[in-house]
């Protein structure tokens, strides 16, 4: 697992330039729809895993060969005509699954925009741990399209697009654990339309709740300070989302992601308090617990502790001898 790494970030005035969709992948392209193309394409590595998000202002022929080695799983974003992909009609966020060594065909008739993550088909075990279908890797070696929920896709496309969007001023800034924390997340958007699509799976064993909560509290104390996806403790622990959502919701009353984002707002009210105005700032502690978006991270923090993070940063207010606050 490498470091945290922003490969690229450009503008696009040629279909030339979408030779590079895929980071890592060759794509032959050929321009279909009239007009001067515009554009645009990320690529954001961490390790060997990328992800790439594009869009493009005129219908489009993509081809990738058969040399390539690494499991495409795509998205697409946004579509103004008909979006083909082999023999697939696909539709606002659906899921594209594109095996190694397998030649592709794509035909985009209009103006379009996707995301592509790219990545080693030996990474699935751990990436979608828990799930017994996505975590095998038999599962990717076919080509798939997958439909996605109407809700569920649209929330998982925006999530996608601002996690990009937000990730590219910190190339410098992620710690190899951080990297991985994000690295999940970008997975669980495109998982998320996945398991959508399939059939609820309740023939596990369900073990009990407190039992499980107590595994994965273990879990998390072995992991100390870092941020930790819900994925990769489904992976670690052999156990599915939805046994692990029953769980949490029989033990606490919420699911796992709304324990784990509180785990990690209090691991950030430990840190700003115990830090020194000026040796930190807020948006760096909290994009290191895998927050991105600074004015929803303030409302969740104002929520649960009751002030905004730069007063923790800045101190507790003075106490008076009755152990109220002191009034100015």
């Amino acid at each position: 697992m490498g470091h945290f790494l922003l490969v690229d970030s450009q503008k696009l005035d040629g279909f030339e330039g979408l030779h590079r969709a895929v980071h890592g992948s060759h794509v032959d392209v050929m321009q279909l729809g009239r007009g001067r193309l515009r554009g645009s394409l990320s690529h954001i590595g961490i390790g060997d895993f990328s992800l790439s998000i594009g869009s493009f202002s005129v219908g489009m022929r993509t081809q990738r060969v058969s040399s390539d080695d690494k499991l495409i799983v795509g998205m697409l974003l946004a579509a103004e005509q008909r979006v083909t992909h082999w023999s697939f009609d696909m539709q606002l966020n659906d899921v594209l699954v594109i095996p190694p060594l397998l030649e592709h065909d794509g035909v985009f008739h209009g103006a379009s925009a996707y995301a592509a993550m790219r990545f080693d088909l030996d990474e699935v075990a751990s990436l979608f741990g828990g799930e017994a279908r996505l975590s095998d890797p038999d599962t990717w070696r076919s080509r798939g399209h997958f439909q996605a929920d109407g809700a569920t896709g649209a929330a998982a496309s925006r999530r996608l697009v601002r996690i990009m969007s937000h990730l590219r001023p910190h190339r410098q800034g992620l710690t190899p654990s951080t990297a991985d924390f994000w690295r999940r997340s970008i997975v669980e958007c495109m998982a998320a339309n996945v398991m959508s699509s399939l059939p609820p799976d309740d023939t596990g064993w369900l073990p009990s709740a407190r039992r499980l909560i107590h595994r994965v509290e273990d879990f998390l104390d072995e992991a100390g300070t870092r941020p930790v996806h819900v994925s990769e403790i489904c992976a670690g622990l052999g156990v599915s989302r939805r046994t692990l959502h029953r769980a949490f919701q029989e033990v606490f009353g919420l699911g796992p992601v709304t324990f784990l984002r509180h785990k990690r707002l209090c691991t950030i009210h430990s840190i700003l308090r115990d830090s020194m105005p000026g040796s930190t700032t807020v948006a760096s502690v909290a994009m290191q617990q895998g927050f991105y978006e600074p004015g929803r991270f303030s409302q969740y923090y104002f929520a649960m502790f009751g002030e905004h993070p730069s007063r923790t940063l800045g101190g507790p207010p003075s106490r008076d001898p009755e152990g109220g606050a002191a009034t100015a």
